[in-house]
Parts: structure tokens; C-alpha cells; sequence
């Protein structure tokens, strides 16, 4: 398989980390939701850093992975270049040392799972951003960014400032919204 077309794979594999923690995690416990985010973002990092290191060059051109069509004219797609790489490769080694400090951090809270389910939606979403093809894709990882940060902070939504600052970043999110929109439609 060509290392490009297994980039287009990493965004998948800490989506899946998120489902399985989302769905299953609360039979499992926090530590194996844990352990499982970690691990898919170890994958999805060393699957970028193998398309880093067999990318072209400082002159090669850009890859173009389409996932698939979703409109005439309009498909779902992957632009993969050593700028998109470089911060692919930030988010999900950066991610992994996350998932691997928050096994400890999260030991004994009964919503670790949950946690986990949203670090790793977060690292899948910051993925989708970073690689989109069309601004329509990079929208939706521009959506679930801002649904992922309303998530983890207010992930104990039972103190009162924790659920206020999530209120903040809901708002100031959809303020970034009609900005993102009209440059969208301006172009």
C-alpha cells in the first residue's frame, strides 16, 4: 500500500478508538478506554510519520486521496503535502501523549471513558481539518473541533464554572461559524 493512501487511514483509526469508548468503554472502565485511545493514536501517528518520511520532497507535489463522492463535482478528499503531514503529525503525537498522561489523570473517575471518547473525536476531528481537501470538509472538522472542545470542557459538567466556560466555547465556536460561512461563500 502506498504510504499516501494509508494517511487517509489515521483519521479512521482514532474515530473507531472514539465509537469503541463511546459505546463499549463503560463496561470497560476508564483504563482500557484509555489504552485503546492511546493506541489508535500511536497507530495513526506512526502511519503519518511513514507518509512523512516517504514524501517526495521540498518540491513534490501534493496527493490528492479522494475518500469518496459525495456531490457532482464535489467529493470528499484528502490533500496530502509536508505541510498537512507536519501538522497531521503534531496532532497525533501530541494526541497520544495525551491519552497516555490522561490513564493516569482519569484513574477512579467513573466518566473516563466518556473522556476518552471525546479526546480521541477531538484528535479524529483536528485531522479531518488539517488534511480536507474542499472547505465543506474542512468545515466539518472545523464543526467537530468545536463540538469536541464543549465536550472536554465541560466534561464534569456538574460544577457550576466548568459548565460556563463550555457555554463560552459553544458561543465563541459559533461566533468562528459565520466567519468560516463568509469566507466560505466570498470565495
Amino acid at each position: 500500500m502506498d504510504p499516501m493512501y494509508a494517511i487517509a487511514l489515521a483519521p479512521g483509526l482514532v474515530l473507531l478508538a472514539a465509537l469503541f469508548n463511546g459505546l463499549f468503554g463503560r463496561w470497560y472502565g476508564g483504563e482500557v478506554s484509555g489504552v485503546t485511545g492511546a493506541g489508535a493514536s500511536a497507530l495513526a501517528f506512526l502511519l503519518v510519520l511513514l507518509g512523512l518520511f516517504s514524501f517526495g520532497g521540498a518540491g513534490a507535489d501534493a496527493v490528492k486521496i479522494t475518500l469518496w463522492d459525495w456531490l457532482p463535482g464535489m467529493p470528499l478528499a484528502f490533500h496530502i503535502d509536508q505541510l498537512s503531514l507536519l501538522f497531521a503529525a503534531v496532532i497525533t503525537g501530541v494526541g497520544f501523549l495525551i491519552n497516555v498522561y490522561s490513564i493516569g489523570y482519569m484513574q477512579g473517575d467513573d466518566g473516563g471513558s466518556r473522556y476518552f471518547a471525546g479526546l480521541n473525536l477531538f484528535i479524529a476531528a483536528m485531522l479531518v481539518l488539517v488534511l480536507a481537501d474542499s472547505f465543506v470538509l474542512m468545515f466539518v472538522g472545523w464543526e467537530g473541533v468545536g463540538v469536541c472542545s464543549y465536550l472536554l470542557i465541560g466534561f464534569w459538567y456538574r460544577d457550576r464554572l466548568n459548565a460556563n466556560a463550555a457555554r463560552k466555547a459553544f458561543i465563541v465556536n459559533r461566533i468562528g461559524d459565520v466567519g468560516f460561512l463568509l469566507a466560505m461563500f466570498m470565495t
